[in-house]
């Protein structure tokens, strides 16, 4: 009795290429309906500044120059005489920018670092609470949170008898780090996650409890990882610090406003003033923005 054979699988049929290689799947072309998604460092929007954006903030800056001082022509006060005179009252605002962003990011990375790695605890309750904490925080409007803390904390504290004055800045510097310990939680979360099983059954193995294999095993392998993401998020935190100038806190918009303010009537003055405002920020946001991406390349896991 003869069986039936599948074509191309007959032992006793002449064996050429056709018949014998595996079919070749080709890449999936993209089709033009398809949506164009942001780029993300480990699930988190990527802060992306092309180069052309370089070119582009110094070009406004040169026009906004050049249209106040066509506006003001041979006037006596015009940009480069009045300018200079205010440079240094404009750079110390920017100074407390940074000062808030480095002090907000400092609690924000120490918090999220604790609510991170709650979200991984074996107790439910601890595990459930972090969450909502971090789920609240994290999808909180950040002026809402300036607003309410920067209202809500007392501008003045008694301790041992003496009282002490709240600085403005400070208060704005925690409302603002509640959002970053939100966002810093997730990545601990999402890096200590991403590891492989295998590493917690191997300390296991080898007698380790869980609190020695979290701190010598795994979170040493995830700070590369972390490194990025948390670079990511300080460049949105800096952007983010004008905000605080509408509750009066004394920083680069406020004290541009002031200057402005302080010559009088020239709206030609707005447009560079507020420029300059821009590019300072650029200039000093777009290597925290290559830098990262640099990072993310470096330290991207080999699958």
């Amino acid at each position: 009795m003869r069986m039936n054979t599948i074509p191309g699988l007959d032992p006793n049929a002449p064996r050429d290429k056709a018949a014998t290689d595996l079919p070749v799947l080709n890449p999936v072309s993209k089709t033009a309906g398809e949506t164009w998604k942001l780029p993300t460092i480990e699930g988190v929007p990527r802060l992306v500044i092309p180069t052309w954006m370089v070119a582009f903030a110094f070009i406004a800056f040169a026009v906004s120059i050049g249209g106040a001082q066509a506006q003001t022509g041979n006037s006596a006060v015009s940009f480069w005489t009045v300018f200079p005179q205010w440079l240094p009252f404009i750079m110390k605002g920017f100074v407390f920018n940074l000062v808030i962003s480095f002090f907000a990011m400092f609690l924000g990375t120490t918090m999220g670092m604790v609510m991170g790695l709650a979200q991984i605890s074996l107790h439910a309750p601890v595990r459930k609470t972090a969450w909502f904490v971090m789920q609240f925080f994290r999808n909180s409007p950040w002026l809402v949170l300036l607003f309410t803390f920067m209202l809500l904390l007392p501008y003045r504290v008694k301790i041992g008898g003496v009282e002490y004055d709240i600085p403005d800045w400070t208060k704005a510097a925690f409302a603002l780090s509640l959002p970053i310990m939100a966002n810093i939680a997730e990545i601990v979360r999402g890096a200590v996650q991403s590891l492989p099983l295998g590493q917690w059954e191997s300390a296991e193995s080898l007698a380790f409890n869980r609190r020695q294999t979290l701190w010598m095993i795994i979170l040493p392998q995830c700070f590369k990882r972390m490194i990025p993401p948390w670079m990511n998020w300080y460049a949105i935190l800096t952007m983010a610090t004008p905000l605080c100038s509408i509750l009066g806190v004394q920083e680069m918009m406020k004290s541009t406003r002031e200057a402005l303010n302080a010559l009088g009537d020239k709206p030609e003055l707005v447009a560079p003033f507020y420029t300059f405002v821009l590019l300072v920020f650029f200039i000093y946001i777009y290597p925290i923005s290559r830098l990262t991406i640099r990072l993310e390349r470096k330290y991207a896991v080999k699958i």
